[in-house]
């Protein structure tokens, strides 16, 4: 597996400084403000765990701090979010005519950093512009999944799977709440993004808790009903279509939508041929479309390529699934 792979969107924003992201998290940013990222109101942003509860911290601790990528990408910058220990969700309620229907957003960024805008908040813009509760994880971060290490030249996994952890809790308190948000508990979905890709297949392919359950959320079901993973990475083997040896594929995931571009440069095309293979040869309802320009990182920002209208294809499919009601 190409060190590049593991890197993901890190590398296509220009993030690396050396081998200090790697040891630090740290990413070469503009503008810098050392505090916690906020959403914009009228969003609600709320932590996942408890005060007081300890929860695992990332591989390397310190305070949140938020700024702009020094790369563009569709000719605008990438807000960056580093250093989350106390992970939150944030709420954004559908827009117009509320389906019912829900979906939680996993941003990428190599485990190592969040592209809190690119593959967040303009992924909840488009989600309650049509009518359905978006929910956006601001996931521990970095060394959360597994990732690549520079200082021993190698792929890491965290001894507890911080990520899956907060996308499962995230999954919990938003069911429990779901009659007060308008949603209905049977149509909560995921997507996910680059590193957040990987994280859509780990939180379709777990239906028991990666952790000790903590209040009455926990008895919530933490598995989606339905799944999109956009360039995927952190899947293939790097040899043959198979997928890494710490990916499971459980028949009972949810139907999935995968989409990703043949240029890519960053997540090889393979991780979602893989795990596209993987899932219907369990028998998993899957869905994949491949398209040959589009890169990596491209979001839902407009471009002159055919991919940038890959949501009126995600909209479609929720549409079949019975998630969105018939135009």
């Amino acid at each position: 597996m190409f060190k590049h792979a593991w890197n993901g969107l890190v590398v296509a924003l220009g993030l690396c400084a050396g081998t200090a992201l790697a040891t630090t998290g740290t990413a070469n940013l503009l503008n810098r403000q050392m505090q916690p990222w906020q959403p914009a109101p009228p969003a609600e942003q709320v932590p996942l765990w408890p005060d007081g509860l300890k929860i695992a911290p990332p591989s390397m601790p310190g305070e949140e701090d938020v700024g702009t990528s020094t790369q563009p990408l569709a000719g605008l910058p990438v807000t960056v979010v580093e250093h989350v220990s106390r992970p939150t969700m944030t709420i954004y309620p559908a827009q117009g005519k509320n389906t019912g229907a829900a979906v939680v957003v996993f941003p990428g960024g190599g485990y190592r950093v969040l592209a809190i805008d690119l593959e967040g908040t303009e992924i909840c813009d488009w989600l309650t512009s049509r009518g359905i509760t978006c929910v956006l994880l601001k996931y521990r971060v970095p060394g959360s999944g597994p990732y690549y290490n520079e200082e021993c030249n190698c792929a890491k996994q965290p001894s507890v799977p911080m990520a899956l952890q907060d996308a499962q809790r995230t999954l919990a308190l938003l069911r429990q709440r779901a009659a007060r948000l308008g949603v209905d508990p049977h149509k909560i979905g995921v997507v996910g993004f680059s590193a957040g890709g990987r994280m859509v297949a780990d939180v379709s392919n777990h239906a028991t808790l990666s952790y000790k359950p903590v209040d009455e959320a926990d008895r919530q079901s933490v598995r989606p009903d339905f799944a999109m993973a956009l360039y995927p990475g952190h899947l293939w083997s790097g040899g043959a279509i198979t997928l890494r040896p710490d990916m499971k594929i459980d028949p009972h995931a949810p139907p999935t939508l995968i989409i990703q571009a043949g240029d890519d440069p960053v997540d090889d095309v393979r991780e979602s041929v893989t795990y596209y293979v993987a899932l219907q040869q369990a028998g998993v309802p899957v869905e994949m479309h491949l398209y040959a320009k589009g890169g990596h990182a491209f979001g839902v920002r407009r471009t002159a390529e055919p991919i940038t209208h890959w949501p009126a294809l995600a909209e479609a499919w929720m549409t079949r699934l019975g998630v969105l009601p018939p135009e």
